[in-house]
């Protein structure tokens, strides 16, 4: 089979020095070349109509599409197979998903999954330096961009500084507004630290993926303006709708 893997391209680091490019990455270029013209939702060919093209197997076809889909180039639509839109773009910065989702040009959204009051675990206790057993809200909600699930998110608060949140605030909103409009709670700083993950059983029923798709896991640990720790909040995003942005500046 001829490719048109193109040596400047990015395409390129996935050719062994030995030059002997697999059948199915040879495939998977080549349906790269071809959903590059294509529009967002356009159904990509039936997997048999892949195979006769290419001369391959349909297994070598399933192992190029299920690459495309990991990548977020392809999605899954009842049988078949349609153009991604482009993955959204959160910043690494202290700023809410809100804000991030809207940038863009999406709609933010948010399904509420839990809002309890638990005795809070001694190791989150010295994250929020809170005595232990102390009480903590405990906020699990799926992430939406216009109506699709793209994450899932847990906040761990102390009672103590928002004794209301359970009446006061619309899980369908910002956490981060509420904090800053309601109760004058201004953020000071936080540390993040971002890692590869595959989701359980039950995070990737929530959030309507397969369990062996890539996740990406952030801990963010915050701390108001006087600071104090404020909140420490697990963000679980799917790796085939989500990419992160970093500003970075030399020292002069």
């Amino acid at each position: 089979m001829t490719t048109h893997l193109d040596p400047a391209a990015p395409v390129h680091a996935g050719i062994p020095e030995h030059g002997r490019v697999p059948k199915y990455y040879a495939v998977k270029a080549e349906l790269a070349v071809l959903i590059d013209g294509m529009a967002e939702g356009q159904a990509v060919p039936a997997e048999r109509d892949i195979a006769a093209e290419y001369a391959v197997s349909r297994d070598t076809v399933r192992q190029a599409l299920r690459d495309l889909v990991l990548e977020g180039r392809l999605r899954r639509q009842g049988r078949g197979t349609v153009v991604a839109g482009p993955k959204l773009e959160q910043p690494l910065a202290l700023a809410s998903y809100t804000e991030g989702v809207r940038r863009q040009g999406r709609t933010p959204g948010r399904t509420l999954i839990a809002l309890e009051r638990i005795a809070c675990p001694p190791r989150l206790a010295a994250d929020l330096d809170i005595p232990g057993a102390e009480p903590v809200w405990h906020m699990e909600r799926v992430l939406l961009a216009d109506d699709e699930r793209v994450g899932l998110e847990s906040t761990y608060v102390a009672v103590d500084r928002m004794p209301r949140l359970d009446e006061d605030f619309d899980p369908d909103s910002s956490f981060y507004g509420y904090l800053h409009d309601r109760l004058g709670i201004g953020f000071g700083d936080a540390d993040e630290r971002l890692e590869t993950v595959l989701a359980t059983p039950r995070e990737a029923l929530l959030v309507g993926t397969p369990p062996g798709l890539p996740m990406l896991l952030i801990h963010r640990w915050s701390r108001d303006t006087e600071g104090r720790p404020l909140e420490r909040v697990r963000s679980l995003y799917r790796g085939d709708r989500f990419s992160f942005t970093a500003k970075l500046q030399g020292r002069g």
